[in-house]
């Protein structure tokens, strides 16, 4: 007997065996229990999910020969001849390739006649969304007072593409896309009854690979057993899958907790040796802070124990508010690869983004040796930093926000610091770009800047991704010559798109702005005239119609 691949071998017969659909099992299944059924349903829901397997199962229990029934026997005829697709009265129809009004109007010609051997004629249309204008128009008759023996279901993962006129017609359930968790147990449960030998952890790869598709998970089993020669072994799998090991991951955030850069790039080295994908190591990173952060604030997040110890020791060695900006970095990194020259360098620029930004490291917890080579710089946080900062600590058993060192670790000589550190502060920056002649979009670039360096030939401004359309050449050489006028020689103009340390002078502005906005308001809600008329007449003061007067 030929092999039998394991999406189909276990595809579900029944809905008892179905996994991660009970809401609508439990609908489907109360609906044939009072037999009160609809003429047409629409199954939505992401690829794999189960909107065919849940139309064949709903054809065996209108059809099967012990009557209509939510537990169809599997046994009979007609539920035998219609899992193997051999039942006359059960059609499935591939909307993609027989999308046109002549397959619409054919199909719908058949439909009034009597079915053969079955109790209903069932007819399912796959991909639905996909049929021509023509091809809805031609159903919606038939939709609205359809014959008696028949059924429709319809299934798509695209139901904004169904006229309305269409949806309106039919009972429509969506089905949520499958958890790790699911995914984990029914493997599981398939490896089991098969009696091949796994690892869990390979497992939870593979769901994580499959994201949230059930058949997609059971075929990259049938390929992890086929690469692993009988057996699923997280190794073999992370292989096969090219995704990055937890060996890799905390390696690299050892060596960001003991500031050794050198450390973090051998990993990458190792990574890009071994083939690995960078965006997956960078989605992988993300979610290890993601689940560092949860050891802080919610550690009963964490089902697994063992997960739940080996985080704990960096959540107490981690700033909460550096993980946040950790976070940040790791998923702005992976947003950039495909701008990034190659996604090697895509990825040691986040880790250097990471190692830049690096927090004043906590003293370690017990059991866990950080080792330092160097003492860590400390620097005063800017005015922003420290206004943002409230006096004390506001949350019990975390620390008010940590100052960050984008210092390097060993001292710079001082010669080479006075020309390459800013000439200018935050504060003399803002009043630069107040002095430009500048306007319109060149304008509004400056303004959304952060100067990060300025030497005698070249000046490093600071952009964030949300403002990144102001990047139009022209506006650059404008500002580049009004920057070059200003300073009085020949500057090279460099713009790096990543999130601003500090306040821009864009934002101070509409800081200033609601300042004087927010006094307005209160002098006119504190007015004694404008206070005895809102009593007199029981009114209220429309805050959209206050505009502040700014003085020269």
């Amino acid at each position: 007997m030929s092999y039998q691949v394991l999406a189909r071998k276990w595809r579900p017969k029944s809905f008892a065996t179905l996994v991660g659909q009970e809401h609508v099992v439990r609908a489907l299944t109360h609906a044939l229990e009072q037999n009160r059924l609809h003429h047409a349903y629409l199954f939505t829901g992401t690829r794999g999910v189960g909107k065919t397997t849940l139309a064949r199962i709903m054809a065996k229990a209108l059809n099967c020969e012990a009557g209509v029934t939510s537990t169809p026997c599997g046994v009979c005829t007609s539920c035998t001849e219609i899992d193997s697709g051999r039942f006359i009265d059960y059609i499935e129809l591939d909307a993609a390739s027989n999308r046109g009004v002549d397959d619409m109007t054919q199909l719908l010609d058949r439909a009034t006649y009597a079915p053969t051997i079955g109790r209903y004629k069932v007819y399912v249309i796959d991909e639905v969304h996909q049929l021509s204008g023509h091809a809805f128009n031609a159903m919606l008759k038939t939709l609205e007072e359809p014959p008696a023996h028949v059924k429709f279901i319809l299934a798509t993962t695209d139901p904004q593409k169904i006229p309305v006129t269409v949806l309106s017609r039919c009972l429509q359930f969506n089905l949520k896309q499958m958890s790790q968790s699911s995914i984990v147990d029914h493997l599981s449960q398939v490896l089991a009854a098969e009696t091949i030998p796994f690892e869990l952890p390979a497992l939870r790869h593979l769901a994580k690979g499959a994201a949230g598709s059930m058949r997609d998970a059971l075929s990259l089993l049938d390929q992890a057993i086929a690469h692993g020669a009988g057996q699923v072994t997280e190794e073999s799998v992370r292989a096969m899958l090219g995704t990055v090991g937890d060996e890799y991951l905390f390696a690299l955030l050892d060596g960001l907790l003991a500031q050794d850069i050198h450390a973090m790039l051998a990993v990458a080295k190792q990574m890009d040796a071994g083939s690995f994908s960078f965006d997956g190591g960078l989605q992988e990173l993300a979610t290890l802070f993601h689940r560092i952060a949860l050891a802080q604030f919610a550690p009963e997040a964490l089902i697994d124990e063992a997960e739940r110890s080996r985080l704990t020791v960096y959540a107490q060695a981690l700033d909460a508010e550096f993980l946040q900006l950790a976070y940040q970095i790791a998923i702005h990194g992976r947003d950039e690869l495909a701008l990034a020259p190659d996604e090697y360098a895509g990825f040691v620029m986040t880790l250097l983004r990471l190692h830049a930004f690096r927090p004043e490291r906590k003293a370690p917890s017990a059991g866990f040796a950080l080792p330092v080579k160097t003492a860590p710089i400390k620097t005063q946080p800017t005015k922003a930093a420290s206004a943002a900062t409230p006096q004390g600590n506001s949350r019990s058993g975390v620390s008010p926000a940590p100052s960050f060192s984008t210092s390097p670790v060993v001292a710079p000589d001082p010669v080479i610091a006075e020309a390459s550190a800013p000439a200018h502060a935050d504060e003399d920056w803002h009043a630069q770009v107040a002095k430009l002649s500048l306007s319109g979009m060149a304008k509004q670039l400056a303004q959304h800047c952060e100067l990060t360096q300025l030497t005698g030939t070249a000046i490093l401004l600071r952009l964030s991704p949300v403002h990144k359309h102001l990047l139009g050449t022209v506006q650059q050489d404008k500002l580049q010559a009004e920057l070059q006028s200003h300073y009085g020689r020949k500057l090279r103009l460099e713009i790096e798109v990543a999130e601003p340390a500090s306040v821009t002078p864009a934002e101070r502005s509409r800081t200033a702005q609601r300042e004087r906005q927010d006094r307005a308001i209160a002098a006119i809600e504190q007015d004694p005239f404008v206070r005895e008329v809102v009593d007199l007449f029981d009114a209220s003061i429309d805050e959209s119609t206050i505009k502040s007067i700014t003085r020269e």
